[in-house]
């Protein structure tokens, strides 16, 4: 099976990553907020969207 030498640099990367932290997600999560914390720049927040109606099979609509 032909392997992608994007994917498998990106998986070792983060295996490498999570090895720092002893694979311990709340540590990594940690981690990544305190790297969020001090780049406020990096961060995007958009405002809320209103959900859009949906319609069911049988004609009525939801909101």
């Amino acid at each position: 099976m032909w392997k992608d030498p994007i994917v498998a640099e990106t998986r070792a990367a983060r295996d490498e990553y999570a090895r720092q932290f002893n694979y311990d997600a709340d540590a990594i999560f940690e981690d990544l907020m305190k790297k969020q914390a001090m780049h406020q720049e990096r961060v995007v927040s958009l405002p809320p969207r209103k959900a859009k109606a949906l319609e069911h099979t049988d004609g009525h609509r939801t909101a």
